[in-house]
């Protein structure tokens, strides 16, 4: 069983991976016709005439929801969840059918707040990559971690 993290766990430095996921067709075109219904992410004849794209890609927001769901389920065992305070997001190349997903977590900053002895912030680098070890998304979170109880 994997143990529960705190603040008081974690050092720059640490780092974790998460398990895979292994993204299809139709799952890009379900969650875009939900969330995200551009062409190029819901016709796959449409995308391979996208410019930029050329070809079925998933959303960024997509590829975000599975980081999330990667990191919760495989990644990061934080004792009261993973609770975001801002960050930098960025989709540096196109998530595609057929992509084995995984998330790559590397702790940059730990500080306890000063005013809020039961916690503090925690900066994160979260990396998803594919089974190539392509870089699909980079996004460095603020994160509100519990202090562990007295």
């Amino acid at each position: 069983m994997e143990r529960t993290l705190y603040l008081d766990d974690l050092k720059v430095g640490d780092s974790f991976r998460s398990g895979e996921h292994v993204l299809d067709e139709a799952q890009i075109i379900a969650f875009a016709r939900d969330f995200d219904p551009q062409p190029f992410h819901t016709d796959p004849a449409a995308a391979v005439q996208h410019p930029l794209f050329q070809g079925l890609a998933a959303s960024g927001w997509h590829t975000a929801a599975l980081t999330m769901k990667l990191l919760v389920t495989s990644g990061i065992p934080l004792a009261d969840g993973i609770i975001g305070s801002g960050g930098a997001l960025a989709w540096p190349q196109p998530t595609r059918a057929g992509d084995v997903l995984h998330v790559e977590a590397q702790v940059l900053e730990v500080t306890p707040s000063r005013s809020r002895p039961d916690r503090g912030m925690v900066v994160m680098r979260f990396e998803t990559r594919n089974q190539h070890g392509e870089l699909l998304q980079s996004f460095t979170p603020k994160m509100v971690v519990s202090r562990r109880p007295a």
